[in-house]
């Protein structure tokens, strides 16, 4: 029995009802949020371990193996993709299921409370459907001229949000699940979502120093062409207006648009 449709309608009812987020102060530029979220979990009087710096997910159920991963966004702003830091999105991590919640804020409030505009709850395998692979940092030394110098390589991912994959959940409340997940009955379905597999799949990359390019190595997806599909839900007084999956190749070129300004943010 999963907690995501109770967690969702809690989440869905209080922006409703306008509770707003409650920041600290200018400088609280990561929890806001993930506190506002907590008081939904506090109301529903589900027991959780609290949220550490560097914890996955930052939720995680005492009673139930699930779990919640928060992605704050402020609006307007950089929203077709998020950083997972060191962390690939999936849906299940050590037994336990991951969803993730996405909420959108004012970019430039005039105090430190203010609403969420929308949220999107799904199940992380609506963001990735590779369960299986492990993060790992690696290093080596031996670099530079003197040849003592350690290069590290350490990983970031970079996915895309709900908010670029799928067309209605802009200024909108949205639970999105595998379509095999039993719902509460008073949820409205709103969208049938099908994310596809490609052929080719990433198995590798190389860097080179000297020209500063970067080389992936492709093999055959084994589960090329795989449909997984999904449901999308809201509250029966919530709109009604239906969720789509948006054009692959729109995606795509918005997120390498996303993907370029990021490179030259950091340059």
């Amino acid at each position: 029995m999963s907690n995501a449709s109770a967690v969702f309608k809690a989440c869905a009812k209080a922006i409703q009802r306008g509770e707003l987020i409650e920041r600290e102060g200018r400088t609280d530029k990561e929890f806001h949020f993930q506190n506002w979220f907590k008081r939904r979990l506090e109301a529903l009087n589900i027991n959780f371990d609290s949220p550490g710096r560097n914890s996955y997910p930052d939720f995680r159920l005492v009673r139930f193996t699930e779990g919640f991963e928060l992605k704050g966004l402020a609006y307007p702003g950089r929203e077709a993709d998020y950083d997972c830091n060191s962390q690939v999105p999936c849906g299940e991590h050590n037994g336990r299921q991951v969803y993730y919640v996405f909420g959108r804020y004012p970019a430039n409030p005039d105090g430190n409370s203010y609403p969420v505009l929308d949220l999107v709850l799904c199940h992380g395998n609506f963001l990735n459907a590779d369960n299986t692979y492990v993060h790992k940092n690696k290093s080596f030394r031996g670099f530079g001229s003197y040849g003592d110098i350690l290069v590290r390589d350490r990983k970031m991912y970079v996915a895309p949000t709900p908010f670029a994959l799928v067309e209605g959940t802009a200024h909108r409340r949205t639970l999105i699940v595998p379509e095999r997940y039993a719902v509460d009955a008073d949820l409205v379905e709103v969208g049938t979502l099908t994310r596809r597999e490609v052929d080719q799949i990433v198995v590798a990359y190389s860097f080179d120093l000297r020209t500063n390019e970067l080389a992936t190595t492709q093999v055959a997806n084994p589960n090329a062409g795989r449909e997984h599909v999904f449901k999308a839900y809201r509250v029966s007084n919530d709109s009604a207006d239906a969720v789509t999956m948006r054009e692959r190749q729109r995606v795509l070129a918005e997120l390498g648009a996303a993907g370029a300004a990021l490179e030259d943010d950091e340059d």
